[in-house]
């Protein structure tokens, strides 16, 4: 039987938005698009190429700090001097360039996204990373073009919870490395986003979300060491780390959000009535003073049998 990501929202949410999600999963699974898997992935990449909304462009200038955070919880303690790195998911690179500081021999950056590669590729080179450190691919993080054994650590870093078939990114994770090689997992928490995720769905146009199950999968600590031990990785370790980012406004909550998540949400949404539905939404988060953003992360590491 064919491998479907989540019907039903795991992560936290109101119980009216909970209970509207859960309804959208169902809907989605009965009109089939929960089995288009490649058609998710797509939208995916679609959403970091800035082919959805323009907000993407704003992923740095909004995101970084962020992202750079996650990535120095999720390198502490992790040993990376003259290893060989696969970095998947690695977006503009916060984990990679942080690789490559700490004295990763070479660091191999792959993401969905050829635009967030580019970026990534820009930066390495203004500080100094040449070829010799640092390349460069487009990839699927579940089927990685990689022989088994090719790297001594593999990560990735808050990309987890776009990957439609977690268990089989993993397995994939844990075929490349080599033996005794660390694999790294930055997944995204049940609360994660919960806030912004809450309040689109409340200020949106329902009408063009009903039946569609958003291409993002939160899970649980217990739910990533599980994925991690059926994919052979032993000696495994995790933790959670929650905090809360304050906007001095509600807009500017709701930018952060609709560019770092490529503002995916509006796949569904006519290319025209995207501009005006992210205004409405932007003013009902000032109204409303939605401010707050959580981050919720799970870091998990193990080691290949």
């Amino acid at each position: 039987m064919k491998r479907i990501p989540p019907i039903f929202w795991t992560g936290k949410l109101s119980l009216p938005v909970k209970l509207l999600m859960n309804a959208n999963g169902i809907l989605a699974c009965l009109n089939g698009s929960t089995k288009d898997i490649a058609t998710m992935k797509d939208r995916v990449r679609l959403g970091y190429e800035g082919d959805i909304t323009d907000s993407v462009k704003l992923y740095d200038e909004l995101g970084l700090e962020n992202q750079l955070k996650s990535a120095r919880l999720q390198l502490e303690g992790l040993k990376v001097e003259g290893k060989e790195v696969l970095d998947i998911g690695a977006g503009t690179g916060a984990l990679s360039l942080l690789l490559l500081k700490q004295g990763a021999k070479r660091v191999t950056c792959g993401d969905i996204s050829e635009q967030m590669l580019n970026k990534c590729r820009e930066k390495a080179k203004n500080m100094g990373f040449g070829e010799d450190r640092i390349d460069f691919r487009v990839l699927d993080a579940e089927s990685l073009p990689y022989e088994e054994n090719s790297y001594d650590v593999v990560v990735t870093g808050m990309s987890f919870g776009l990957f439609p078939n977690q268990q089989k990114a993993v397995n994939e994770m844990a075929r490349v490395a080599r033996h005794g090689g660390c694999i790294s997992v930055g997944a995204h928490g049940p609360e994660h986003y919960w806030e912004p995720i809450d309040a689109f769905v409340r200020s949106t146009n329902i009408f063009y979300i009903v039946g569609y199950r958003p291409e993002f999968w939160p899970r649980t600590e217990a739910d990533v060491q599980k994925m991690m031990g059926k994919a052979g990785i032993s000696n495994i370790k995790s933790r959670r780390i929650i905090w809360r980012n304050t906007y001095a406004s509600g807009g500017e909550a709701w930018d952060f959000f609709a560019a770092i998540s490529g503002s995916m949400q509006y796949a569904k949404y006519p290319t025209e009535k995207r501009q005006a539905d992210y205004q409405k939404v932007r003013a009902s988060f000032d109204k409303n003073k939605k401010n707050i953003v959580t981050d919720d992360v799970i870091l998990a590491y193990g080691l290949k049998q």
